[in-house]
């Protein structure tokens, strides 16, 4: 089981195909892992293309992990953390891979990811696509602040050691930040890379945010209707058209 070591714990990651890399960022906020790209075996499909198949089908090296703290990763948790360490972690990761220069690629929570991996390493991010993207929706400003307690309430009951004050501190770091809570409108007004928008439209994945993001984004391409089986074609080809463009040759 492929496990990247941490300092303070493990990450699991897995990769598919081969090819210039991209690194996938899962939707499920804090819970984000690597199996919610994945189309289930019974029930309805995804609304998104499972890009762990699609990308590496056209010849590109992706790369997939459980955040920390979701899925078989496992990794303290203290009350400086924040989105530098999940930057951190994603650093490592690529490192560990042996990748320079990559593409990112993030549902919900990893529109975030995004935009932080952008910020932490601009010169190694090539381009970005933003699917679905978090933000501090303006008429229910609490909804973060609140899951992240539920969420806190699930650690606890699986790891009793952790420290309460810790997790309500990390919770701060992380929600305590207007629009897109890892970065700020002057960033991503002056994002260096390419980006690609597929908006979002509900409480957690607010329309609002989407549409600061196609304002400010310099350059962005946008895939308006992407959402659902009669629009994953359009999803899928508009992607890799985009991913196709920026791939450095």
């Amino acid at each position: 089981m492929p496990m990247l070591k941490r300092p303070d714990g493990v990450i699991y990651y897995e990769e598919f195909g081969q090819g210039f890399p991209i690194l996938l960022f899962a939707p499920g906020g804090l819970r984000s892992r690597l199996e919610m790209w994945h189309h289930p075996k019974d029930g309805p499909r995804r609304s998104w293309c499972d890009w762990t198949e699609v990308l590496a089908e056209a010849g590109y090296h992706v790369i997939a992990m459980d955040q920390r703290n979701a899925g078989q990763s496992r990794c303290a948790i203290e009350a400086d953390h924040g989105w530098h360490t999940y930057a951190a972690d994603h650093m490592a990761l690529i490192d560990h891979v042996g990748a320079e220069r990559f593409h990112v690629l993030g549902g919900c929570i990893g529109g975030s990811f995004c935009i932080k991996a952008v910020e932490t390493a601009p010169g190694r991010v090539v381009s970005a696509v933003l699917q679905n993207p978090i933000g501090l929706h303006p008429d229910v400003p609490d909804y973060f602040p609140q899951s992240h307690i539920e969420w806190s309430k699930e650690k606890r009951a699986e790891r009793p050691d952790l420290d309460e004050a810790k997790i309500a501190a990390f919770g701060r770091n992380m929600w305590d930040h207007p629009f897109v809570f890892c970065s700020s409108r002057d960033f991503v007004k002056a994002f260096p890379v390419p980006a690609i928008l597929l908006p979002g439209t509900d409480t957690p994945h607010p329309a609002a945010t989407s549409a600061e993001l196609e304002s400010l984004l310099p350059g962005l391409e946008l895939i308006r209707d992407w959402r659902g089986p009669e629009h994953m074609e359009t999803q899928r080809t508009r992607v890799l058209d985009f991913l196709a463009r920026h791939t450095p040759r």
